[in-house]
């Protein structure tokens, strides 16, 4: 999969962003098939669960650019990359973004693992509210893509979500299930089923 195939529906301006953010992410060393997998499953879990989210393209173009930057900070080691990934996207000249779409691209990368969005954290906290809400919407899914590619083998290769009562549930199809990416997905799913008050549930369909 080419790194703009993601930019279909895309306008000009945002295509020429979305090439920096690729541009970034390789002068950061990043591991593109990991950052291209989990990118796919994050774009394509934010559609499966729109009816639950209610987002629209300006907040899926936000997250696009979140996955593909989500962790550039491992340049400077994998000890806090999620900090590192955040303070280089609110810095770094490559990225053609104003300062508010900075602090809620590097928030969404940020929260991509570790701690949950908190008011004590001051890149958050200088968002007003609904853009908390869109930030922690956005990072819940992309917790849970990331955590689906936990072995960085591509292992998942489509997916559907549903939600039913109590659960979301996200069938994934695959060659062969992988347990360690199920129980990543769902230790990253915290802040998902946090905001919706709802249970993540992993399938599996074998291709």
């Amino acid at each position: 999969m080419s790194p703009m195939d993601f930019n279909l529906d895309r306008t000009p301006n945002q295509q020429q962003v979305v090439k920096s953010a690729l541009d970034l992410g390789h002068a950061c060393n990043f591991e593109e098939g990991h950052t291209l997998q989990v990118t796919r499953l994050a774009l394509s879990l934010f559609d499966e669960l729109k009816a639950l989210h209610h987002l629209g393209e300006q907040e899926k173009y936000w997250l696009q650019l979140a996955s593909i930057l989500h962790d550039i900070g491992w340049v400077e080691g994998w000890q806090g990359h999620h900090k590192a990934s955040l303070k280089i996207i609110l810095n770094s000249p490559i990225l053609p973004l104003d300062n508010r779409e900075r602090l809620i691209i590097g928030s969404i990368a940020r929260y991509h693992r570790k701690a949950l969005p908190d008011l004590k954290h001051d890149h958050y906290t200088a968002l007003d509210d609904r853009e908390r809400m869109t930030v922690s919407i956005l990072a819940a899914i992309l917790r849970v893509a990331d955590g689906l590619d936990r072995c960085h083998h591509n292992t998942v290769k489509d997916l559907q979500a549903s939600v039913n009562g109590h659960n979301i549930t996200i069938n994934c199809q695959c060659d062969l299930p992988s347990y360690e990416e199920e129980q990543a997905a769902l230790k990253k799913g915290d802040l998902l089923e946090s905001l919706f008050n709802k249970k993540l549930v992993i399938q599996w369909t074998i291709l």
